[in-house]
């Protein structure tokens, strides 16, 4: 579905890529892991057309493009919404931006809210509902752009751990049930490795793949799986190596 080649980018003197190839299947999970600063998040500023890449080519679906604007949803690590809206006009934002019929916006909006558990919130404002909720929200305003391919900047960081063990959940729905392909930005080496189809470890700047890791088995029981302890084990000890190189 989406192809990156040799893509290149540097601010003033620092290059924070150069010949950066990266290839994500439609329909699956892909999960990116890599040091602080690396460059992860500046990706997805170029994928989405944040920042001009300076060299390379992004292809989507065969065809050439300078970006993924308009073809790509992007869920942040915090969830962006406005404090002023209820959760449902917050969800629906995009389609009301987009000059969507506001009614059919709301009814799909509001059978999203009842499949993520938000059926009883719609009409709250941000600060009445848990972090949580908010996150599930925004959620719900990434499937409403329609997109199939969804960018995640690790979406879970802010909330706590039960609260983030439970959206795990969710957003393997994004690819079970509404047929999404995933892209997403962890820090978190264990939710890598219970969601992933494929995980790819970077280095330091400029950025590269430095492995490559295709997680074909099932993702119930995953957490105990020997074959992944050893994969965690082993990408701690390569991201532990680049801390210390740094200091």
């Amino acid at each position: 579905m989406l192809s990156v080649s040799g893509l290149t980018k540097r601010f003033e003197n620092l290059t924070v890529m150069e010949g950066f190839d990266l290839t994500v299947r439609r329909g699956g999970f892909t999960t990116l892991i890599g040091p602080s600063g690396c460059g992860k998040s500046t990706l997805f500023d170029i994928l989405t057309g944040v920042f001009p890449k300076d060299g390379g080519r992004i292809s989507w679906l065969g065809e050439d493009f300078p970006d993924l604007m308009g073809r790509a949803a992007y869920m942040q690590q915090k969830d962006l919404l406005l404090p002023w809206l209820s959760l449902i006009d917050n969800a629906i934002l995009p389609a009301t931006i987009a000059g969507a019929d506001t009614k059919e916006s709301r009814g799909k909006a509001l059978s999203l809210f009842r499949r993520l558990e938000l059926g009883d919130f719609e009409g709250y404002t941000p600060a009445k509902v848990s972090g949580g909720m908010r996150q599930r929200c925004a959620l719900v305003r990434t499937l409403m752009f329609e997109h199939e391919l969804v960018l995640l900047d690790e979406p879970l960081s802010a909330l706590d751990a039960i609260t983030r063990r439970s959206l795990q959940g969710l957003l393997l729905l994004l690819q079970s049930e509404f047929r999404k392909t995933l892209l997403m930005i962890t820090h978190d080496i264990e939710e890598a490795l219970l969601l992933s189809d494929e995980l790819l470890v970077l280095t330091p700047m400029p950025m590269r793949v430095r492995e490559r890791f295709v997680l074909d088995m099932p993702k119930a029981g995953r957490s105990t799986n020997p074959d992944l302890l050893k994969i965690k084990e082993h990408v701690l000890e390569e991201l532990e190596g680049d801390v210390r190189e740094a200091v």
